[in-house]
This record gives structure tokens, sequence and C-alpha cells, in this order.
């Protein structure tokens, strides 16, 4: 069976179907399919418990690469939402998972530096995320010896969205002492310790972010940003300008259909976002304005993780392999996350909770899945009419 995958692989099939019952070793096939192709990869799975167990699988099997863990970093999500028939207006309410946040970080990061790359996946990656390109331009390089102008360091880290805090030393924050930065990046479970003589860089460190103590001395450290969404100053300039023409079109088109109330509350709301978007970089619920941020045209797809797969160094962006686990449930999923979506935030726009450009924050189109996916393997015991269908051969 391995053989004969490995084959379809390298021959370039673009769909094939591994058809196997239940403990008869599918997950020990797609990681010695993965060994032979040596191929960066990802695993669909349709729930997390299951993403998990792979994950974990996948870590012990493959020691040396940069296997990473993607999925949805809420341990409680209550969507916003609005009931007309009853006036019911439910507000966002959400539990992050600090482990999952650091894990999805870790998962993008190695995908922007290295090709020995597995990600067991949710769903989560069909959602949207900050440019590939943006994230990739905010990436700092320290090097021993090299001459670095300490305050824009400091800057720059900052634009990155690490938060200064020399009290408590936290994920995704830096302390400064003396001549000695410390940086604890957002994706990983150690610090960075960087000391400086004058504006040159004599030493790196990785250190223990409780006790301080050293771990290891580096030669070079790369930054990666602590969040997926990084925008510059002047992007943020121009999306405020852009969401404030749309926002008086929006009101103009309430007030000629009669919604005077829902015209009053679409104003007031995104009149208390842009103040806040402007102050402070960020405000609640700013996902809804990712169109404008990113500068994307009316109904375009939203950046995701399959976009960062496309950044690998050293490899074309189609050579790339996808495993779709227990595809008859998975397949189905990401076909219908679209559709519920859409249905829930045309609601909000309808009652005057969102502007229009909300729609465009949103999960791929099943056709726009399939666009942007690269040979793929379904792994069932039971396949669905789809992947039969799509495949040439089944083993």
């Amino acid at each position: 069976t391995i053989d004969q995958l490995v084959s379809w692989v390298n021959q370039g099939e673009r769909h094939r179907t591994l058809l196997g019952a239940t403990g008869t070793g599918k997950t020990f096939t797609m990681a010695n399919v993965i060994a032979k192709t040596n191929k960066p990869t990802l695993i669909l799975s349709h729930n997390k418990t299951l993403a998990a167990q792979l994950f974990e699988e996948m870590r012990v099997l493959f020691p040396h690469n940069a296997v990473s863990y993607f999925v949805s970093y809420y341990d409680y999500y209550q969507p916003e939402a609005y009931i007309p028939q009853r006036d019911i207006y439910i507000e966002k309410d959400a539990s992050r998972n600090d482990d999952l946040d650091r894990l999805r970080l870790k998962a993008t990061s190695s995908l922007i530096s290295r090709d020995d790359v597995i990600i067991v996946s949710s769903v989560s990656c069909i959602y949207g995320l900050g440019s590939p390109d943006s994230y990739q331009n905010r990436i700092i390089s320290i090097s021993s010896g090299q001459t670095i102008n300490r305050r824009e360091l400091l800057l720059e880290l900052t634009e990155m969205q690490y938060k200064r805090n020399d009290v408590e030393f936290v994920r995704g924050s830096f302390r400064v002492r003396g001549d000695v930065i410390e940086i604890f990046p957002a994706y990983e479970q150690f610090g960075i310790r960087v000391e400086f003589f004058g504006d040159t860089v004599e030493r790196i460190e990785l250190i223990h972010p409780v006790s301080g103590e050293s771990l290891a001395t580096e030669n070079d450290a790369f930054i990666f940003p602590a969040v997926h969404y990084v925008m510059p100053q002047e992007g943020l300039n121009r999306a405020c300008k852009a969401i404030r023409e749309e926002l008086k079109m929006q009101v103009i088109r309430l007030k000629n259909e009669g919604k005077l109330l829902e015209a009053q509350r679409i104003l007031a709301r995104t009149n208390y976002d842009l103040e806040m978007i402007e102050e402070i970089g960020y405000c609640g619920g700013i996902e809804n304005y990712a169109r404008h941020l990113e500068n994307r045209e009316e109904g375009s797809r939203p950046y995701c993780l399959l976009d960062y797969f496309s950044h690998i160094p050293n490899r074309n962006p189609e050579d790339w392999l996808l495993f779709i686990d227990e595809s008859h449930a998975t397949i189905p999923q990401v076909r219908a996350m679209y559709n519920g979506d859409q249905a829930r935030k045309r609601t909000l726009v309808e009652h005057g909770f969102r502007l229009p450009s909300a729609l465009d924050n949103r999960p791929l189109m099943f056709d726009e899945f399939e666009s942007l996916v690269p040979q793929t393997i379904y792994v069932s015991a039971t396949p669905g009419p789809y992947e039969l269908e799509k495949c040439e051969g089944v083993i």
C-alpha cells in the first residue's frame, strides 16, 4: 500500500483514496508516505480530539521534523448573532487557550522558515488568517556581532504586537534591563536574551522564561510576529479611510429603506470601533474589517493557512501534500462552513450591527478550497461519493 501511494504521489496524481478499516494502520501508512516522498504535509481532520491524537502520533514518528498542531484557539466560542423574531442580540463571547494560540503561531513560523513541516489541522485552516507576505516581511533577524539600533529594535517589536513588560515575563512580551533585551517569542516555550555592547550584539542566549537560566548560546535568532494580523501604521490609516467610506454608503442605504434605527446603530458602533483602531490599533471584532485591513477586493477570499504553504523556502508553491483524514466526515464539514457563516452575518448586516464588508471575513467556499489544495489523499474506512468520484484509484 505504501509503495503504491508513494509511486502515485511521485507520478503527480492529484486525487487518491486510502481505504482501511479502523485499526488497520492508516496513520502509520500516512507517516511512511510522508517520510518517503519528503514533502511538506497538511493532515486535515474533522475534530480537535482526533487532530490532537494524530499530532501526538506524528510527533513521535517524526522527532526531527517541525510537527505542528493548528486548531481554533478557543476553548469556548459564542459567535456574535442577532435573532430578529425576538429582537435578541447575542454578543461575541469567547475563552482563548494560550497553548493553542502558541501552537498556531508555531505552525505558521515553521512554514515560513523550514521545509520539513507536518501540520495537523482541523477545519480552522480554511478560516481567515493574516497575509503571509505581511507576516514574512515583519520577521526580525538578529546575529551575533551585528550592529542594530536598539531603539529601532524595540519599536519593531512593538509593531509586531510584542508588549513591553518589565515585571512579568510572559509569552508575546519583552523586557529591557540596561544593555540586555529579553524577548519571549509568542510561539516558543523559551525566551531569547540579546546582550548589547553599545549598538553591537555581543551574545544571543536561549533562556528559561521563569528562572532566567541560560539553556543554549546561539549565533542567530529569528523573531516572528506575535499575532497573524500585522499591520503597518500607513495600512491602518488607509483601512480607516475605506471603512468610513463604506459606513457613509451603508447609512444612506439603510435610511433610504426606512431603517432609521439600524442606520443609527451602525453609525454609533462603527465610529466607536474606528476610534479604538486609531488610538490603540485594535478593537473588539476587528476581524470584521479584515477586507479593508488587507486591502482586498469586495467578495474576494481571505488568506488562510493554505496560503502559507506556498511560502515554504526552497519549494515550488504546489509541492506539498494533503491528507484528509476521515474524509467522509471532513469533506462535508469543509463544504458546510461557508453557508452557515454567511447566514448569521447577513442578519447582522441587515439589522445594522455590522458593515457589509464583514461578509468577506469568512471561511473558504468549497471551490476555493479545491483550487488551493495540491495532491490529495483521502483516508477513510467508508469513503463518501465525492472521494470515489474524484479518484482514479482506491487502495
